[in-house]
């Protein structure tokens, strides 16, 4: 399945659509219901936060998906520090409503595992729910570590507990876990550089985006 999925660079134009793939395939997990417990406002403020991220990545990561447009990642490249999308705050309140304080916390226990060194960070890996064990997921992780591979960093991404297995199979290897107040444990996952980075470290003297990490689905 993997060599029949084809795989492009996501454009701008595209930026709306995969924010909805993503809050779609988040919608119905534990971690989207802790974030958003009313049912009723959870798949247009998971859309309207995502679409914060989806948009940061086009200027300091990379967006990919499937041709069918049914599978997205994005990912964000830590080489250095990066700044936080613009007007955060404002726009995090104003997406999330009452619920920001959950993308806050989320934020705060995502950022104290988070590795400080340069890295690449996969923040989503999204199937939409009824393109689901189709093989997508796991062609874009196939071109996710090829990627890798090519840059020489190691990369670092958090999954709801249970999803690991497939991670695993791609050189990521677990972390200390992170349970969420009365809600769902996220499992912090990191994958080497195969021939070790070069990069230089980063300079501690400048502030860190260390805002809502993301997570697969």
């Amino acid at each position: 399945m993997e060599s029949l999925v084809h795989i492009r660079a996501a454009r701008w134009a595209d930026k709306d659509l995969v924010a909805l793939l993503i809050a779609d395939a988040l919608h119905p997990t534990p971690l989207a219901a802790w974030l958003v417990p009313d049912p009723g406002q959870r798949c247009q403020v998971l859309a309207d936060v995502v679409a914060i991220w989806v948009e940061h990545a086009m200027f300091f990561g990379d967006i990919h998906l499937t041709h069918d447009l049914t599978a997205a990642t994005v990912g964000f490249h830590r080489y250095r520090p990066i700044p936080p999308p613009a007007n955060y705050r404002t726009r995090l309140t104003d997406a999330a409503g009452p619920h920001a304080d959950r993308f806050d916390l989320l934020d705060t226990l995502l950022a104290e595992k988070q590795p400080t060194e340069p890295h690449y960070q996969l923040a989503f890996l999204a199937v939409r729910t009824d393109a689901q064990r189709g093989g997508c997921g796991v062609a874009l992780l196939a071109h996710h570590r090829s990627r890798l591979d090519r840059i020489d960093l190691p990369s670092w991404t958090a999954v709801p507990s249970g999803g690991e297995h497939l991670l695993a199979r791609y050189g990521y290897t677990p972390r200390p876990a992170i349970t969420l107040p009365d809600g769902p444990t996220l499992q912090p996952m990191r994958r080497n550089a195969r021939h070790g980075s070069s990069a230089m470290p980063i300079n501690p003297a400048r502030p860190v985006d260390n805002r809502w990490q993301g997570f697969h689905v």
